[in-house]
């Protein structure tokens, strides 16, 4: 887990106000990657907490299942690096155009 702050699974449901089962849900597709071995024993960081408040989004505004959350969130994450790795490279294009 990159961040520090962690939670359980009782805290993880209430802050982003979801029940249990459906967290259990979201992991099962892949969408979240708890520390821990059961439901149980799961720990999120700061990190899963804003993955879905973004899969809860997804799946309440657009009606979409779970499998289309994943996809999409896979898609932007995906997105998003290409846009950085975009800026990085007309960044150092610039360099090269200056000198």
């Amino acid at each position: 887990m990159s961040d520090t702050l962690v939670v359980d699974m009782q805290e993880f449901c209430q802050v982003v106000d979801l029940p249990a089962a459906f967290v259990i849900e979201i992991v099962e597709h892949g969408i979240l990657e708890p520390q821990g071995q059961r439901p149980d024993d799961w720990v999120f960081d700061t990190y899963s907490l804003s993955v879905a408040k973004r899969a809860v989004k997804l799946h309440n505004d657009l009606k979409m299942e779970w499998d289309g959350v994943a996809l999409a969130l896979n898609l932007l994450d995906q997105l998003e690096q290409v846009r950085a790795e975009n800026r990085m490279l007309k960044q150092r294009l610039g360099r090269f155009l200056e000198g």
